[in-house]
């Protein structure tokens, strides 16, 4: 100390603190002389003597004037080192860095003043002490005096010049600084660190790509500030960086992708339309690189596919079916199970677009990686069911393309129609609003003989007899009904006369017993006549209930229909089908006479030629000839034997049961008088309080 005092007048030194800013300057100057005149002689003993006092008295005084008169002073010390100052940085930076903190608006401005003076010396040199100075710069950039903001600026343009010169800056030393800072969310920082990614990205012995990961997610982060001014410059930074990954022959996608399947779900539109910009591009461009990012690309993807933003959609579509493209294996890192587990995920998506890509792609999976999905089946098959249920026809029917390349198996053919015969037991809208669509459909997509046959042996065993009737009846009127098993018609025509016809139903029949409107549909179709007599024959009081009389009401209008019309035909030639023209007349014998299907039947056989059923016994039907090998009498004991377990269990019901509907059926009741009517006819004889519980 005593050697800086020997140096330095007392006079100096006085106005070096004084408050005006002319004294202090012209006392700085002077400082300036006297470490020019130590330099010259090498007596830098006594410079570090100067340096400490003009650090320790006044740049860390109490005392505002002292501050600003250390920091002038240290700055004139550094222009008076000149080519010298370098070996003496380690003492200057750190008073000067430390004022940037002041609470002193004007201390902060002298120190930005005099740190710039210094690095115009030193140049290169000050790249040592690089990271202190951004720190304290990007502090500086939001500070709250507009003069202070200014200084910085300037000072920040020199050290940018500065770095792009030198050969000495650490980007490694940097990246974590700027990693740290990237979090920040004021405004004027964003702006400044946008600014130095900008800089250093321009530099060609930089290489900014490399760290991307690093604070790529801050720069997306800034493409939501409120302020348009950092939105584009943030927005510019990254396109820059794009077309540089474009360019590059080596990037780290993976790092990178982890980072944009996170911003696609961004609340803020312009971030996720980046987002997926970028990926639609790593995409194309990363390759295997980024084989074991795919699910959660995926996961990124789907949801922007129901995007609001159209631009955000025509993207997403792009990137999903570019992604979908790629063969990639499992051998390479491809996990079918993450890919499954995302397209399960989405499943439940609320948006129908998302959903149906989600189904294209198990569909995908299936067909490319079959082992391994059904390995994941167990996770999924319920998922799958219960998108059966979904509101969109065109989801419903993805599901059945998939359940039905899944069931291209036995095991899993069986296990699908289990399943599903349990779905319809627990969801009776799905199996009202649904069924026909789904039968129909799986009777496309598979053999529909194969899914009949199936169902028939799952529900010959069902325990809920009040389910297995109302399945059957439903699995009947889309026999009869639907243009997509006219085939399995045209075979039970042939029942009499064919062998695969009369294995075929044979094989519904057992079933087809729990509802004896059904068997009596099928053995029409069969044209099996007789038996259809003797089946109608076989029904007792307790069988012509309100369903009964439900499901004989829409046999009467399909008979109506081209479904019936080689029956309707047959009735030209009553005396060859004699037993025909019992089963109808056995019918309408069944409907109550004011009901619209009584009137629609006698009306059709008003229109047979007369024939008495006593004349001419030759024209009656060949019986044996078109028994073709079955035992009538013995299929019937069977419809009996179940009729009777279905009496027994309406007797082992509630009272109020009854006469229990499906919910189907019970709308039908509402809307038809003719049945009311015949459920009171029905009802006059039973005890007077099941009519008080089931009042019309």
């Amino acid at each position: 100390m005593a050697d800086a005092l020997s140096a330095i007048p007392a006079a100096v030194l006085r106005n070096l603190s004084d408050k005006l800013y002319e004294k202090r300057k012209n006392a700085a100057l002077e400082v300036e002389g006297i470490v020019k005149q130590l330099t010259a002689v090498g007596d830098h003993d006594k410079i570090t003597a100067v340096i400490s006092l003009l650090t320790h008295e006044f740049a860390y005084s109490p005392q505002a004037n002292h501050r600003k008169g250390g920091l002038i002073g240290l700055a004139a010390a550094t222009v008076g080192l000149s080519t010298e100052a370098a070996q003496h940085l380690e003492q200057i930076i750190p008073p000067v860095i430390n004022s940037f903190s002041d609470q002193d608006s004007r201390v902060r401005y002298y120190a930005c003043e005099a740190l710039y003076n210094i690095a115009k010396v030193v140049r290169g040199e000050i790249i040592l002490h690089f990271n202190k100075i951004f720190d304290a710069l990007c502090k500086l950039s939001a500070d709250s005096d507009p003069n202070v903001q200014s200084a910085a600026h300037l000072l920040d343009r020199l050290v940018k010049d500065i770095v792009t010169e030198s050969d000495q800056f650490s980007i490694e030393e940097f990246i974590p600084l700027l990693r740290e800072r990237m979090n920040v969310l004021n405004p004027y920082v964003r702006q400044f660190l946008v600014g130095w990614i900008t800089v250093l990205d321009s530099v060609p012995d930089i290489d900014m790509l490399g760290f991307l990961p690093d604070f790529l997610d801050g720069l997306f982060n800034m493409l939501s500030d409120s302020s348009l001014e950092i939105r584009q410059q943030a927005d510019s930074a990254l396109s820059e960086f794009l077309q540089e990954i474009k360019n590059s022959p080596s990037v780290d996608y993976g790092r990178m992708a982890e980072i944009l399947v996170q911003r696609a779900s961004s609340p803020d539109e312009f971030t996720r339309w980046t987002a997926i910009t970028w990926i639609n591009e790593f995409v194309k461009l990363g390759g295997d690189q980024l084989v074991p990012y795919y699910a959660d690309i995926l996961g990124a993807i789907l949801p922007c596919i129901a995007d609001k933003e159209e631009k955000i959609r025509v993207v997403a579509r792009e990137t999903n079916d570019e992604l979908r493209a790629i063969k990639a294996d499992p051998a390479d890192g491809f996990d079918v199970g993450a890919i499954l587990s995302i397209a399960k995920r989405q499943l439940s998506s609320e948006y129908e677009a998302t959903r149906i890509e989600s189904l294209h792609w198990i569909s995908a999976l299936l067909n490319r990686h079959r082992p391994e999905v059904l390995s994941s089946l167990n996770d999924i098959f319920d998922t799958l069911l219960k998108a059966l249920s979904d509101p969109s026809d065109e989801v419903v029917l993805l599901v059945l393309e998939v359940h039905a390349c899944i069931a291209k198996d036995q095991h899993n053919f069986s296990q699908l129609l289990v399943f599903l015969v349990d779905k319809f037991r627990t969801d009776d809208a799905l199996l009202e609003k649904r069924g026909a669509l789904i039968i129909r459909q799986l009777c496309v997509l598979l053999d529909a003989e194969r899914v009949y046959r199936e169902l028939s042996t799952i529900l010959e065993g069902e325990a809920d007899l009040d389910y297995a009737s109302i399945l059957v009846q439903a699995l009947n009127l889309i026999l009869l009904t639907s243009s997509e098993l006219a085939g399995l018609r045209d075979l039970l025509k042939l029942s009499l006369s064919n062998a695969a016809g009369k294995d075929f139903f044979l094989s519904l029949y057992a079933s087809w017993s729990h509802s004896s409107m059904a068997i009596i549909s099928l053995c029409l179709l069969a044209q099996a006549y007789e038996h259809t007599s003797s089946v109608i024959q076989s029904l007792n009081e307790e069988d012509i209930n309100v369903r009964f009389l439900v499901q004989l009401d829409k046999l009467i209008h399909l008979l109506e229909t081209p479904t019936f019309a080689y029956l309707r035909l047959q009735l030209l030639e009553p005396g060859r089908y004699i037993w025909l023209l019992k089963s109808l007349y056995g019918l309408l014998m069944l409907l109550p006479q004011k009901s619209s299907a009584f009137k629609i039947l006698r009306t059709r056989l008003k229109t047979v030629p007369s024939y008495s059923f006593s004349e001419n016994s030759k024209m009656k039907e060949d019986s044996y000839h078109l028994q073709n090998g079955i035992n009538f009498d013995s299929w019937l004991q069977r419809f009996v034997q179940m009729q009777q377990k279905h009496r027994a269990h309406l007797k082992s019901r509630k009272p109020s049961d009854d006469n229990s509907l499906s919910l189907k059926e019970t709308k039908e009741v509402q809307n038809s008088e003719d049945v009311k009517r015949s459920l009171m006819v029905t009802n006059i004889n039973r005890p007077p309080s099941r009519l008080a519980r089931k009042p019309l």
